[in-house]
């Protein structure tokens, strides 16, 4: 086996618990990326949120690539759109509905702002703003226009993690036929296109590259990377502090993203 992409998911995994890229994490993602293996950031930030860290680690230009938005958007880092999965005015009306069942907020993600109807912000969804660089657009429902488009959908809730989990629970069966809907923190519930997932996206981005699955080396922590560790081809990588169904479908469980779990395995496996 000889890998030659290596998809990293950002929060918890590339980044420590300071929101920082710990030097020997940076130093061998670098040693990766001039020895000739793409290295792709996989998140479901948009790319203004993924940028800061690309530059980071050397990537930049037209031949280096982002997974965005958990996959339903795929860019290169200079920002041109290869892939995207939308969705439209009816979903939008859905996810309203959605939000009625629980004390939550609820925001639509483009690739150039988030929006959202709600006065009141949780906190959550200010940081998930602030973090990605994004500007957030508080519009009356009225004025949403019947040709808006999104890429993804997050629930977020002012009262804390109960309410987000209330929602869950809630969440009519169709919705989960319609949508694909992943808990990404206990405090977030994130919803895309049907079909748009971390997984399908990097199996899509390999292909462009004609790059062979099994070459591919992933790693993660969260609900929104179980599409990445469900294919079986993929090296599976599970940082840490992953929760337990990423460890269970994992090939090799490193350290702890505050521990540079990334920069170790790859040292045992790659570099």
């Amino acid at each position: 086996m000889a890998i030659k992409l290596i998809a990293v998911d950002l929060d918890g995994t590339l980044l420590s618990s300071s929101n920082t890229i710990l030097p020997e994490t940076q130093r061998m993602l670098r040693v990766a990326s001039e020895n000739g293996i793409k290295v792709v950031l996989a998140t479901g930030r948009p790319l203004s949120g993924v940028l800061s860290f690309a530059k980071q680690l050397g990537l930049s230009g037209d031949d280096q690539y982002a997974i965005v938005f958990n996959g339903a958007v795929i860019q290169t880092i200079a920002g041109k759109v290869l892939m995207s999965q939308e969705l439209n005015y009816q979903d939008f009306n859905n996810m309203l509905r959605f939000q009625r069942l629980s004390h939550v907020n609820v925001h639509f993600e483009t690739t150039k702002y988030f929006l959202t109807c709600d006065h009141d912000l949780s906190v959550q969804m200010q940081i998930n703003a602030a973090l990605t660089n994004n500007i957030m657009k508080v519009r009356e429902r009225k004025d949403i226009p019947q040709d808006f488009t999104f890429n993804k959908v997050g629930f977020t809730s002012w009262e804390g993690s109960d309410q987000v989990e209330k929602l869950w629970n809630n969440l009519p069966s169709w919705a989960f036929d319609t949508y694909d809907i992943v808990r990404s923190f206990d405090s977030i519930i994130e919803l895309n296109a049907l079909g748009a997932s971390k997984g399908n996206a990097l199996m899509d981005l390999a292909s462009r590259l004609k790059i062979d699955q099994k070459d591919v080396m992933i790693f993660g922590d969260q609900g929104n990377d179980i599409s990445m560790f469900s294919n079986p081809n993929f090296m599976k990588i599970a940082m840490g502090n992953a929760i337990s169904t990423i460890k269970d479908k994992a090939d090799y469980v490193t350290d702890d993203n505050d521990h540079n779990g990334i920069a170790k395995a790859l040292k045992k496996f790659v570099l």
